[in-house]
């Protein structure tokens, strides 16, 4: 059952309604999403690109711009490490992209997510080591793999980690650079940035640096506008100014995959909006990763011609049409057994789907949060272990709850309102 809440924070309103010639329901809104300060509500109200916040003023992007300038100057092999759902897909198209525009050599991987599992691995190092990589860069992801960048290091790699998740235990991996907004030491006035969005801003920091026009920035911020939406993050602040600017830019895109996906998902360019995004779009980049490979959607993105892209964004939609049936099985499941059992009366709701496709469990662990008010966490049989996606409510920060059992699990990560965890299976036959 759903549980709607009404916020009446208080406020003078009227103040706020004559000085900056609002309504009544806007100002109330802006109390709400507490956007206070004059900077705040100027932004929120003209959200322009003038207002997003000098890249410079997060931790370490300075060094980060200067040792890939230097590597890309000398000609250095750099590798781009992505995570396989629609933030990092976007986050490694941005960085891809970007310093391919640079003169990069540079190159990219993405982790099968049933293979490989999240982020990067000792395998995925591994190989880039036996390729001759000097450099690599994550997006999405990195700021929890401390023991893989060590062995990066150990083999003499450069390592560079941007990645927008909690710092787990407080602490950074041994990387030449590490820019994440939510650091302690981080001074940067706002961090509820995706993986795309700190992407884009060390693109964005790194062409001041070399000259380069800020009109080129404009096919990057389309796709940080998809990976803020598609990531679920507070459309406040540079949130709100990258999507809202983003989905301008959509309207006219020139990217040939974009194009094809919204012919394909019959979107009306002129009418778009983050809905589209979030329910359209996003889902089928998304689709790829789940059940084929991250790297065909990011093929669409790159793609050079309007047949080739024709082509992948066919693909994409009848992966995601797969996808939405096994979904919806699956939740059915999972409904069966929370009605049909004492796990409703708990505070977590936490249901093991043998048969379910592990990619699908945080839309299902979504779903029962959305019908319940309640977190929920899905574990599905994975490879040797068992994994699962948990959904959280405001008033319960998964993240931090995980870490408090943290002895029980192999592995965990994520936010306050999302995460994901592995298991030995044996634990959960004892359970």
């Amino acid at each position: 059952m759903e549980n709607w809440v009404v916020k009446n924070k208080k406020a003078d309103f009227k103040a706020l309604m004559e000085r900056f010639q609002i309504s009544e329901v806007i100002a109330r809104l802006l109390v709400n999403r507490n956007q206070m300060t004059t900077e705040e509500i100027e932004s929120y109200l003209h959200p322009e690109l003038s207002y997003l916040h000098n890249p410079f003023l997060m931790k370490d992007m300075d060094k980060a711009c200067n040792i890939l300038l230097q590597k890309i100057q000398s000609g250095k092999k750099i590798r781009i490490v992505g995570d396989y759902d629609v933030d990092g897909v976007s986050s490694t198209y941005i960085l891809y992209t970007g310093l391919l525009k640079c003169g990069a050599n540079i190159d990219y991987e993405i982790p099968d997510r049933v293979k490989d599992g999240y982020g990067i691995n000792m395998q995925i190092i591994e190989a880039a080591y036996e390729d001759g990589v000097d450099t690599l860069l994550t997006c999405d992801n990195g700021i929890s793999a401390f023991e893989q960048v060590q062995k990066a290091k150990d083999l003499g790699m450069t390592v560079i980690v941007t990645d927008h998740h909690d710092i787990p235990y407080y602490k950074i991996p041994n990387a030449d650079a590490v820019v994440n907004p939510k650091q302690v030491e981080c001074n940067y006035p706002w961090k509820m940035l995706c993986g795309g969005a700190v992407a884009y801003k060390l693109i964005q920091a790194i062409y001041e640096k070399s000259d380069i026009s800020p009109n080129e920035l404009s096919p990057l911020l389309e796709i940080a506008a998809i990976a803020t939406v598609c990531d679920v993050m507070d459309l406040v602040d540079e949130n709100r100014i990258i999507v809202k600017n983003g989905l301008d830019l959509l309207k006219n895109t020139q990217n040939y995959g974009l194009n094809a996906l919204m012919e394909e998902g019959n979107v009306n360019k002129s009418k778009l909006s983050a809905y589209h995004l979030g329910f359209i779009i996003g889902p089928c980049l998304n689709a790829s990763g789940r059940l084929d490979s991250a790297k065909k959607g990011l093929k669409l993105l790159l793609s050079q011609t309007e047949k080739e892209a024709e082509i992948l964004a066919k693909e994409l939609k009848e992966l995601n049409d797969i996808r939405k049936d096994m979904t919806l099985k699956g939740l059915e499941q999972a409904i069966d057994i929370v009605e049909n059992s004492t796990i409703q009366k708990d505070k977590v709701l936490v249901v093991f789907l043998e048969e379910c496709h592990e990619s699908l469990a945080g839309i299902i662990a979504g779903r029962l949060r959305e019908k319940y008010n309640k977190p929920s966490i899905v574990l599905t049989r994975a490879e040797n272990k068992v994994k699962g996606s948990c959904r959280s409510i405001e008033q319960f920060n998964i993240y931090e709850e995980l870490s408090k059992c943290k002895d029980l699990l192999l592995s965990f990560g994520g936010h306050p309102m999302a995460a994901g965890l592995s298991q030995n299976q044996s634990l959960l036959s004892e359970t």
